[in-house]
């Protein structure tokens, strides 16, 4: 697939979405978050330059964009352009025109989804049910993991347009993140093409780009709140507010500089695993976003949570997102990698 300029891709959404998501009433945020999806997709504005293409920092600056925008719709439009670039890396170039696709591969204790082979060659049937599904009511198509025969943990593309699949959003209680419309979906005798060998999904170096790509969604959503209170700061005598701009600052410049250098790394070695990378800029990422959630409060009081659409709606979704890190055991993982070396990893 041919990409757009990362920059052109940014100033069009921008302009696409500015100011219909605020304007939008609380209840009718899940069908505008959906229309504006097939809208990016219509217009071609999902063609982002792929991880490890030399352009990796302007794919996430565009994701860091819509962020700042809305996470909801963050959510759906970062996990439809790693479908495409999950799609790139497999080598499957006939993927339907004016698609947009999930990405959903949460496999929590209590929930199996497992194959079956059908005649076809190649050709799969999908039992079970599937939770943590975002986007289902807007999604056409998706990448699922499964396990096969061996309990090995495979991914499969599945038209969400056939019989046999039933969605239920129902008990989706969030308030934070409420317009992605997360779902469980419960399949039976679902066709479906496998996509990669197993192991594919979690084994290959895109998983951990993917994983980073996140991260500058938080990012982008915490920087767009920062700045809310730097432009509160202006013209006022508020020594404390500084004190929490200064905090902000120091938190957020820490995980630019971290994506900055992982992007660089990707690009130059864009096919080594990188997970050592990857965690540090996801939890980087995460302690900045918690920083700027807990000083724009402390510094401005109740306003951004009451008087403000656009912050307020950050403040609600972006601690529900944010618990897509696994946190301490992230950091377990983090510490098991950095002892790997031989040598200090933290040498100037």
């Amino acid at each position: 697939m041919a990409t757009t300029d990362a920059s052109t891709i940014a100033c069009a959404l921008n302009e696409l979405i500015a100011g219909r998501i605020d304007q939008c009433p609380q209840e009718a945020l899940p069908s505008l978050v959906g229309d504006l999806l097939c809208e990016i997709v219509d217009n071609r504005l999902d063609n982002l330059p792929l991880p490890g293409g030399g352009a990796t920092l302007e794919r996430w600056r565009v994701l860091a964009a819509v962020a700042a925008h809305d996470l909801s719709l963050l959510k759906l439009y970062e996990a439809h352009t790693d479908a495409l670039a999950i799609l790139g890396e497999a080598g499957v170039t006939d993927i339907p025109p004016l698609s947009v696709w999930g990405v959903w591969c949460a496999e929590p204790p209590g929930a199996v989804l497992r194959a079956r082979r059908l005649a076809a060659e190649g050709a799969l049937a999908l039992d079970g049910e599937k939770r943590w599904c975002s986007g289902a009511r807007f999604a056409t198509h998706a990448l699922i993991s499964y396990r096969d025969e061996q309990r090995r943990s495979c991914l499969a593309a599945v038209d969400l347009g056939q019989d046999g699949i039933v969605v239920e959003d129902d008990a989706w209680k969030a308030i934070g993140m409420a317009a992605t419309r997360t779902a469980t979906l419960r399949f039976t005798g679902v066709h479906a093409t496998p996509v990669g060998a197993p192991g594919f999904y979690l084994e290959r170096p895109g998983f951990w780009h993917g994983a980073i790509g996140i991260a500058a969604g938080w990012f982008g959503a915490a920087a767009a709140l920062a700045e809310k209170l730097r432009q509160a700061l202006h013209n006022r005598n508020d020594p404390h507010g500084l004190a929490h701009l200064g905090e902000i600052d120091c938190q957020l410049s820490g995980a630019l500089n971290q994506l900055r250098e992982a992007a660089r790394f990707i690009d130059t070695h864009p096919a080594t695993i990188t997970a050592r990378l990857a965690l540090s800029s996801r939890l980087q990422a995460e302690v900045a976003a918690q920083a700027v959630l807990a000083h724009v409060g402390r510094a401005l009081g109740p306003a951004p949570y009451c008087l403000d659409r656009h912050s307020a709606r950050i403040l609600a979704d972006l601690p529900v997102f944010l618990r897509q890190s696994h946190a301490e055991r992230d950091l377990a993982q983090l510490g098991a990698l950095s002892m790997e070396s031989e040598e200090s990893p933290w040498q100037l």
